[in-house]
């Protein structure tokens, strides 16, 4: 199996520690998959506005419809969160 040195939270500094910090502001703490791409800011950076755009940005599906498919891809790839 594959490993990524992470930045836990208290570590973090800078651009990482903006990330982390606007992560506890939304979801109450820093994530796993969050913290898998911290050695890459930018790339965080990155990944959470597509994710902001997908999930809270202009639709035809409600927010819900956008979860449950998540859901349902993130178990057809046996990934769980």
């Amino acid at each position: 199996m594959a490993y990524i040195e992470t930045t836990p939270p208290e570590r973090a500094k800078g651009r990482l520690a903006s990330l982390y910090e606007a992560a506890v502001k939304r979801a109450g703490r820093v994530y796993e998959i969050l913290r898998v791409q911290s050695p890459n800011p930018a790339a965080l950076e990155a990944s959470m506005a597509l994710y902001t755009t997908v999930m809270h940005g202009p639709s035809p599906l409600t927010r819900v419809e956008r979860e449950a498919i998540a859901v349902v891809v993130s178990r057809a790839n046996d990934c769980f969160y």
